[in-house]
């Protein structure tokens, strides 16, 4: 069993920064690859970016790539997303989620995800 908890959405100008924390429970954390997941208000849940059980392996969004960063501690049970140079279309619920399939070079899937955050909003001003 694994509990997660975003923390760090906020309200930031567009071309501003944010650093998104996904806090884990349990002792099997780091053998899940975490996903970062965003939904914004009348649209459908999408894949921004995944990262592998030992930090070595990443993946994004080609609308993300270059801009966010995807990190883990694995001794602080945690997953981060560097989020930079943000834009007003970045604007949604943000969610961490961990999922025990194996790793590939391809966008994760919601339904692959075996827990999931609460979600932390994160709204992006023109």
């Amino acid at each position: 069993q694994v509990q997660l908890v975003e923390s760090g959405g906020g309200l930031v100008q567009a071309g501003g920064s944010l650093r998104l924390s996904c806090a884990a429970s349990g002792r099997t954390f780091s053998s899940y690859n975490m996903v970062w997941f965003r939904q914004a208000p009348g649209k459908e849940r999408e894949f921004v970016a995944s990262i592998n059980w030992s930090g070595t392996r990443t993946y994004y969004a080609d609308s993300v790539k270059g801009r966010f960063t995807i990190s883990r501690d694995n001794a602080k049970n945690t997953v981060y997303l560097q989020m930079n140079s943000l834009k007003p279309e970045d604007t949604a619920v943000y969610y961490c989620a961990a999922d025990n399939t194996g790793w590939r070079n391809t966008p994760r899937y919601s339904y692959e995800a075996d827990y999931w955050g609460q979600g932390t909003q994160v709204t992006v001003s023109s």
